[in-house]
């Protein structure tokens, strides 16, 4: 007798896990419960994923679904864990409330290293634990510490298959097992999804341009980034704008992008949600309108389109996010890093009409050295068996073009190649000396 919860935050994570449950990742359970959280700054304030078009048909899959804000109202949901005397009185409560009885709990997660999903996983102690990536950050490492108590019960680890033959490298301090959920299966729902979204004004190859959330530049630089997407797009030939804001967090569409795109004599339309907030997945989009060109920042979507879609993308404003973004070890860094190494520039023509540009042999030769690199730089403590091919990809690949995925200051603080000479290569490669250097810091700074 087992329950089965999943935890979403968002729409997309609900489509992951209805996907996920229509291939058979999860074993059968008497009961299954969608527990939804909002998460943002102010929860109270933003749309649901139940109001979102379409939400009907993932409910389907599920026998109920329960509201996490409810649940620990008027605590925020996003930043509270229990104490751990409180545990027993929580798991008490969360079991009558739920009706759960005396069955064991499995739980389907997202983002283990933060609540709600790590104060679920406190509370519902023992059994085991599915942890699913929606998006690149599964690509990076573990952003947050993750106590050992849950992370050695995490039985797989699923995300859509967005970089052929790459392993995601979430959770492997833990050696969770990465599980693949099918394009097919993703794109079913997706499909169910956009049947229920109000059409969109907006002629056959049109472009699709996928505005970042707010807070990932500053407002200066994220606004000449709109007006540099309607610029560049336009110039390529495209008559015809889909503007679609960040599903999370986007500030709405400015009167300045809409004069600009007039100004050029290309149209612009803003997708209908049907209630105010409600978010639109460019995924419904891509099933929708077909567009000629998806243009973006680091979204997901961008790869989701070029590797399930066929469609052609262009990234615009890469290189300005790697260098703005503080601290290093920002999760951000890791779509920022994909989407800059792998998709053609906005501004080069002759690569965006390429045409999609993910192989197997393509994402290897981009990514598989650099992202081991990047990751080891980003949390050496979480993963410190990436040392090694950190050494090896930054003795041989460090140039001018690679080193925008760096931090001077960064490599030379972990000792890496790059900012030490070449006879001093044996400080590398000695625990005690490093020990010695970092002592010797913190008495300077002490």
């Amino acid at each position: 007798m087992t329950t089965q919860i999943f935890v979403a935050s968002g729409l997309g994570g609900a489509a992951l896990l209805a996907a996920a449950l229509d291939s058979g990742c999860f074993d059968d359970s008497r009961r299954r419960i969608l527990l939804l959280c909002e998460t943002t700054a102010v929860p109270e304030g933003a749309a649901t994923a139940c109001a979102a078009p379409g939400f009907d048909r993932l409910r389907a899959r599920f026998d109920e679904v329960l509201s996490w804000n409810d649940a620990v109202f008027p605590l925020h949901p996003g930043a509270w864990t229990p104490r751990a005397d409180d545990v027993p009185l929580w798991e008490r409560h969360l079991r009558r409330a739920w009706d759960l009885g005396d069955e064991e709990v499995e739980l389907a997660l997202e983002s283990p290293h933060a609540g709600p999903s790590q104060a679920l996983a406190q509370i519902f102690t023992g059994g085991p634990v599915t942890v699913y990536a929606d998006g690149l950050t599964g690509y990076g490492p573990t952003p947050g510490k993750v106590p050992p108590l849950i992370g050695t019960r995490v039985r797989q680890l699923l995300h859509p298959d967005l970089l052929p033959g790459l392993r995601p490298l979430l959770l492997g301090e833990f050696d969770a097992p990465p599980r693949p959920v099918p394009p097919q299966a993703l794109r079913k729902v997706f499909g169910e999804l956009a049947d229920a979204t109000p059409d969109t004004e907006a002629p056959e190859g049109c472009a699709l341009l996928l505005l970042p959330g707010t807070g990932t530049l500053s407002a200066a630089d994220e606004t000449e980034l709109h007006l540099r997407m309607v610029r560049d797009t336009a110039a390529l030939g495209h008559t015809h704008l889909v503007v679609l804001p960040h599903p999370r967090g986007s500030a709405p569409v400015s009167p300045a992008l809409r004069a600009e795109a007039a100004r050029l004599g290309a149209g612009l339309t803003v997708p209908d949600s049907g209630p105010p907030g409600t978010p639109v997945l460019a995924e419904v989009l891509f099933e929708r309108l077909r567009p000629a060109l998806v243009v973006g920042l680091s979204s997901t979507a961008l790869l989701t389109a070029a590797a399930h879609y066929g469609l052609p993308v262009a990234r615009t404003g890469t290189g300005t996010l790697l260098e703005r973004l503080t601290p290093y070890e920002n999760p951000a860094r890791v779509p920022a890093t994909i989407v800059d190494a792998l998709l053609p520039d906005l501004s080069g023509p002759s690569g965006v009409t390429g045409g999609a540009p993910l192989t197997g042999a393509g994402v290897a030769e981009a990514l598989g050295g650099l992202l081991p690199a990047v990751a080891f730089a980003m949390r050496p403590r979480v993963r410190p068996d990436l040392r090694p091919a950190a050494e090896r990809y930054l003795s041989a690949h460090l140039n001018a073009r690679t080193w925008r995925y760096f931090k001077r200051r960064r490599l030379g603080s972990l000792a890496l190649p790059g900012m030490v000479p070449a006879r001093l290569a044996f400080v590398r490669r000695s625990p005690a000396l490093r020990r010695l250097a970092r002592r010797a810091r913190a008495l300077r700074k002490g």
